[in-house]
């Protein structure tokens, strides 16, 4: 899954929602420095790609993508989810996404030197083109795609995905909401497990 439902499946908690966020740039166990419940975060994002990597439905998605994409298709299945998930907040949250994500924004800020240097290089850009509220668009999610490519020199060619998501837009969303409703059971789950005492 993409940044918007990794902070959203961390459940209101604020430290587990910086470990969450802040995971795919620290590799290994180069964690044990943070706070223990930052560290429940990281470990809970693991279990949360680990599921959603091995989930059936989540399979489907990318093989649809496969042949264009070869392995960046997961990738962008991820993103895709992520517009899914906003462009249906209110059937997943009382609080407004505008809200939510400025709150996120605000905890970012206040948690700002604990943040591993990858992530603090990307925040500015995050803010500035607020990438979680505009996932909600299709122009959002297609900026998202091109800034993928570029970063991968244009080899990947994620920017043409936008074509299969309008394409295929009604298969990908029933495959979401299938998807998503089983991994936000095993999530909570995972979070009480690894962070409620």
């Amino acid at each position: 899954m993409n940044f918007l439902a990794h902070i959203y499946l961390s459940f209101g908690d604020d430290e587990v929602t910086i470990g969450n966020f802040v995971a795919d740039s620290i590799k290994g166990n180069k964690y044990k420095h943070l706070p223990e419940r930052i560290q429940k975060g990281i470990l809970l994002h693991r279990e949360i790609d680990t599921f959603t990597d091995a989930h059936p439905i989540a399979k489907l998605s990318s093989k649809r993508l496969h042949q264009n994409y070869s392995h960046y298709s997961r990738v962008i299945v991820d993103i895709f989810y992520d517009h899914f998930l906003a462009k249906n907040w209110n059937q997943y949250s009382r609080t407004p996404l505008n809200l939510f994500v400025d709150q996120f924004y605000d905890l970012l800020k206040d948690n700002y030197t604990v943040l591993p240097d990858a992530t603090k290089r990307m925040i500015p850009y995050m803010m500035s083109d607020n990438w979680l509220l505009n996932y909600a668009q299709m122009d959002g999610i297609s900026r998202v795609l091109s800034g993928m490519n570029r970063r991968t020199n244009n080899r990947s060619k994620m920017n043409e995905a936008i074509i299969d998501l309008e394409k295929h837009y009604d298969t990908f969303e029933i495959e979401f909401t299938a998807f998503f409703s089983e991994l936000e059971s095993f999530s909570k789950q995972k979070y009480i497990s690894l962070c409620e005492y």
